[in-house]
């Protein structure tokens, strides 16, 4: 006997059915893939769950879905009033309030989750990207940045965190590598926060014209400027440069240093294998939660999975923007990699790499030799039993970091350098 198609009332509350599972399913899976890589080597959790602020943001998150019985927008209606937006300095001279930490922290997971959506339906929760130091954004202004750095010169480290997460998250075991470099360098940080639900392109686009902002309204000439990327950071990164130069812009040239940490240049292999039960994710226990992705993703979360970094032409296919972009020839380009266990020579290992990113693709390295991203030997490096989010608190990985920035010794004007350090 044949089923009676659904009534339009029952096809309304199966969308929404559909809707909400597909938010706390996703949800679920982002935050699985955190406390997996956040966890020792070899640990796993029963449920996937993770405590403490992360763990409030992802049950917030789901709670609240399923609360609102399915309706994302539902749920973004609730979440809207209760994550109003911090009162903003009007002059860049006055700071607002200090940031809330688990309010960005909310937001950041909705964004990597649900940004695109947000996005598109000009939803107030959307994170607008822009430059932030010490949790507030900054006036792209002359007379606004020099009355915030009354001692600026013309060396800039610029941070670009990872998927889910906010400029505030590079502070983690109480260190910023970005503010500890600053210290050696004698530079100033700034941190980018951006919405990493977006497609990689789309943000490398703004990201591009947020750069070419920032030096011309710098105060004085840049003539050392790093860019410190983690994750997704790195793509977006490389996105911003590929595009900006097709672009003839002229902030790239002064671009000194590009570090990428954990970046996936060629996407996560084990998880494009969540499309079935992969042997790989038998022996990879904490990499077992990308197994149920399903197709429901952020464009962020999908262009992650490939290391996409090109935006599809008009009248283009997916595939079209995953043609190799190589690195820029201008800056200095340095790779760290996560490996967990004492040892990356074992193919076990290397696929594994920090438990989200292989070392192979977060060093650009490509079976094909034409896809291959060519990091110079001495500007590579492997961080031993460090996984994917340890990467940014890691003593070792800092090390390695200043050993490829530090300014040579008697260096007039205290210049950044590649060493070649180990």
């Amino acid at each position: 006997m044949s089923s009676k198609p659904p009534t339009t009332q029952g096809a309304i509350r199966g969308a929404a059915r559909l809707a909400v599972e597909a938010t706390t399913g996703l949800t679920d899976l982002v935050e699985a893939m955190h406390q997996r890589i956040g966890s020792a080597p070899g640990a796993t959790a029963a449920d996937g769950r993770t405590s403490g602020i992360t763990g409030l943001v992802y049950k917030s998150i789901r709670g609240v879905t399923k609360l609102v019985g399915g309706s994302v927008d539902g749920l973004l209606g609730l979440l809207e009033p209760l994550l109003a937006a911090q009162p903003k300095s009007g002059d860049g001279q006055n700071p607002a309030r200090p940031p809330q930490p688990q309010r960005e922290a909310i937001v950041a997971a909705l964004n990597g989750v649900l940004g695109d959506h947000l996005a598109a339906t000009h939803n107030p929760l959307a994170t607008t990207m822009a430059l932030h130091h010490a949790g507030q954004p900054l006036l792209l202004n002359r007379a606004a940045l020099q009355a915030r750095f009354p001692n600026l010169n013309g060396r800039l480290i610029v941070l670009l965190h990872g998927l889910c997460m906010n400029d505030l998250q590079w502070l983690r075991e109480g260190h910023d590598h970005g503010a500890a470099l600053a210290v050696e360098l004698g530079a100033t940080p700034l941190y980018l926060h951006y919405n990493s639900g977006l497609s990689i392109a789309d943000n490398g686009r703004q990201f591009a014209s947020l750069m070419a902002q920032l030096l011309a309204a710098w105060p004085v000439p840049v003539e050392h400027l790093v860019l410190l990327a983690h994750s997704m950071g790195g793509l977006v990164a490389r996105s911003a440069l590929g595009q900006a130069l097709e672009a003839k812009q002229a902030w790239p040239k002064r671009v000194t240093d590009l570090v990428c940490l954990g970046t996936p240049h060629f996407g996560a292999p084990l998880e494009r294998a969540g499309h079935g039960v992969d042997m790989l994710l038998g022996g990879a226990p904490y990499a077992a939660p990308l197994a149920r992705l399903g197709k429901v993703r952020s464009a962020g979360i999908t262009d992650l999975r490939h290391g996409r970094v090109r935006p599809v032409v008009a009248g283009g296919h997916a595939t079209d923007a995953e043609v190799p972009l190589p690195l820029p020839t201008g800056p200095r380009c340095y790779a760290i990699a996560g490996c967990l266990g004492t040892s990356s020579k074992s193919l076990k290992a290397r696929l594994a790499g920090d438990g989200l990113v292989p070392v192979d693709s977060a060093l650009g390295q490509h079976q094909d030799a034409t896809r291959t991203l060519h990091f110079a030997p001495e500007r590579q490096s492997v961080a031993q039993g460090v996984n994917h989010l340890a990467l940014l608190s890691d003593a070792g990985v800092y090390r390695q970091l200043a050993a490829w920035l530090r300014p040579p010794k008697n260096s007039p004007i205290g210049g950044i350098r590649a060493s070649h350090a180990d």
